[in-house]
């Protein structure tokens, strides 16, 4: 653990720990949220609801990350997007003002979440070229990719993707149906690529699904 982590580890500390069960609603597009929170635990997705019923998955938080950073810096920020937890996860809650008094009493802290604010973005960007210009089967290539970067665990043979990925979540990842990500995921399976166990997925070639993705 770096430097910036163990700081904000041993501040969050000081907060109750808050848990909760798989697919249960953390926060809800509109709620003025407590607090700043920290996942100390688990998988949590935040994503959107179109006027539908739709949903769109922007963003998949892992352990160490942070929510809602925007609302806690930005003072006119409302909340426009519904919080769940993906897997059992444990959280903590910092009040906003202490955790902005934190933050800029330690610049390396700052440093250190504006760098994760960043990769997420990176993220957000590449997910949207492909949702613009790129094929289904492209656009289920490019989103495992990113995952296994993100998630992923690298073993003998490939990398597991650690966070519990549905044909579902997929869909919403890329916006695509349920039925067509099942298609481009099965297409992926039969090619040898990718293998799912246990509810997690295996890419057996980083650099074959690349090709798969047209990222190169």
């Amino acid at each position: 653990m770096d430097i910036a982590s163990k700081k904000l580890d041993d501040f969050f500390k000081k907060s109750k720990i808050l848990r909760y069960r798989r697919g249960e609603t953390i926060l809800r597009a509109g709620d003025n949220p407590s607090g700043v929170y920290f996942l100390k635990k688990g998988f949590v997705r935040l994503f959107a609801i179109s006027k539908g019923g739709d949903e769109q998955t922007l963003i998949i938080f892992k352990e160490g990350d942070f929510f809602p950073l925007i609302w806690a810096i930005t003072s006119e920020y409302h909340n426009e997007y519904f919080v769940e937890a993906m897997t059992p996860c444990e959280l903590l809650r910092s009040p906003r003002d202490q955790f902005l008094k934190f933050v800029g009493e330690n610049p390396d802290v700052l440093f250190d979440l504006t760098g994760k604010i960043l990769t997420r973005l990176g993220g957000l960007l590449k997910r949207m070229e492909y949702m613009a210009f790129g094929t289904a089967y492209a656009k289920i290539a490019s989103i495992l990719l990113i995952c296994a970067q993100r998630f992923g665990k690298r073993e003998a043979g490939g990398v597991w993707i650690l966070v519990p990925l549905t044909h579902s979540s997929i869909a919403s990842l890329v916006g695509v149906t349920r039925e067509t990500a099942s298609l481009e995921v099965k297409r992926l399976e039969k090619s040898g690529l990718v293998v799912k166990k246990n509810g997690l997925f295996f890419i057996k070639s980083i650099e074959k699904l690349k090709r798969e993705s047209l990222l190169e």
